[in-house]
């Protein structure tokens, strides 16, 4: 009798555990993320499987690809010292910085310097800071502190298939399927000059940046303050 009541205090116990509410993904490993958050983790992967396939393709296995995260502090003294790259990469014909965005509906040029206008499916306009803005001091970073023999790129990247970009768009703001067409242009437009030595380029890039969730959870805490 005694160990029956014990049993039925344990199995209460267990039930009041179980529904207390929690912060936790099913999986128990991290906090859930937001609606946005996993978007938005989803149009990264699209654009790092669109980048490795485009590479594999043009450079067979001769270029890096570095992914998030991806942290550069290019104001030191600042208040916004750092910026945090989307995703990087190391080819024979250039070195190469993009910022993704995870937008749907209409990407037109905006009449306000800096900035695109996008348009949703309410036919609502708001505009929105465009990646090649967003992009410029990275690679401005990049360029002042690596050899002047290397050239380095920006482009901006948009990762919905219901993004609708339109055509007087900077040709650096492109959509996934365009992301062949553009680096076999910046590789042809490369040709007969030295190739980039991937390795040497990849340790002095890896030199510039910070790899580590600590220093991306750093730069996120300073931006949102």
């Amino acid at each position: 009798m005694i160990f029956e009541i014990v049993l039925a205090i344990g199995a209460l116990q267990l039930v009041r555990r179980l529904k207390k509410p929690s912060h936790m993904s099913w999986q128990g490993l991290r906090p859930s993320r937001s609606r946005a958050e996993v978007l938005g983790a989803q149009g990264e992967a699209r654009a790092h499987a669109k980048l490795k396939e485009t590479l594999d393709w043009l450079c067979g296995s001769n270029y890096c690809l570095l992914g998030g995260p991806l942290v550069i502090e290019h104001a030191p003294g600042t208040a916004f010292p750092t910026a945090e790259i989307d995703h990087l990469a190391v080819t024979p014909f250039g070195i190469f910085v993009f910022e993704t965005k995870n937008w749907s509906g209409r990407i037109a040029p905006s009449t306000a310097r800096g900035m695109l206008t996008r348009v949703g499916s309410d036919h609502r306009s708001e505009d929105r800071r465009s990646p090649i803005d967003q992009n410029r001091t990275k690679v401005a970073f990049f360029r002042s502190n690596l050899p002047c023999v290397w050239p380095v790129m920006g482009a901006g990247l948009f990762t919905s298939p219901e993004a609708r970009l339109d055509a007087a768009l900077h040709s650096d703001l492109l959509s996934l399927t365009d992301v062949p067409q553009w680096l076999r242009s910046r590789r042809d437009a490369y040709a007969g000059m030295p190739a980039v030595d991937v390795r040497k380029a990849t340790a002095a890039v890896t030199q510039l940046v910070r790899t580590t969730e600590a220093d991306l959870r750093e730069h996120k805490r300073i931006v949102s303050a």
